[in-house]
């Protein structure tokens, strides 16, 4: 689920840096994407406040025949089209990101976990107001029983097995999102052999 990956929400966030947000939303919709993990897109007065707030480009640019859920409750469970839309997933493990942590993430979250979900929470794929907000609802989340995770660590959990064609699939992000990890992926490539 990303809940409310959108540029109005995101302004106020202080807890992570754009470039590291966007990175990093980005990285973990992509990896869903190609390694077939259902989605689940929200907005929240993305189209029914007083202006336009669509989600980030990034993930238009993914799912570009997705409409959002969009929402006016900070709480995305409480909206019945998401509720609906997490069950017809049929997971009972859900993978979390969101703006603002403290807000819209836990709610959801803690929310979840009371209808007996087990969540996972990309802490670097989310982000809240101020540094300590963000750590003071990561804390709370795990005290709830939630699990904190990074977007490599979902990918790695998601695909393990390098030589597994799913792992191959997920070269092009971690060349384009990750980091020094991109660059270990470059020197795995130039050292495979030519393929005929």
């Amino acid at each position: 689920m990303l809940i409310d990956h959108q540029p109005w929400v995101a302004f106020p966030v202080h807890s992570i840096s754009p470039e590291h947000l966007s990175n990093n939303v980005v990285a973990l919709a992509k990896t869903a994407k190609v390694l077939g993990v259902p989605t689940v897109l929200t907005t929240i007065n993305g189209e029914n406040g007083p202006l336009r707030d669509p989600l980030f480009q990034g993930l238009t640019a993914l799912w570009p025949d997705v409409k959002p859920i969009d929402r006016t409750n900070t709480n995305a469970w409480s909206d019945p089209a998401f509720v609906a839309a997490v069950k017809a997933t049929d997971r009972k493990k859900l993978v979390i990101a969101g703006l603002w942590t403290e807000v819209c993430l836990a709610q959801t979250s803690l929310s979840a976990m009371r209808e007996g979900y087990e969540v996972y929470f990309v802490a670097d794929a989310s982000g809240g107001l101020t540094p300590e907000a963000h750590e003071r609802a990561c804390q709370r989340m795990i005290q709830a029983g939630a699990v904190p995770m990074s977007w490599f660590a979902v990918a790695a959990e998601w695909s393990p097995d390098n030589t597994a064609p799913e792992y191959q699939r997920m070269y092009p992000i971690t060349l384009a999102h990750g980091g020094g990890v991109g660059w270990a992926v470059e020197y795995i490539l130039a050292n495979l052999p030519a393929q005929a």
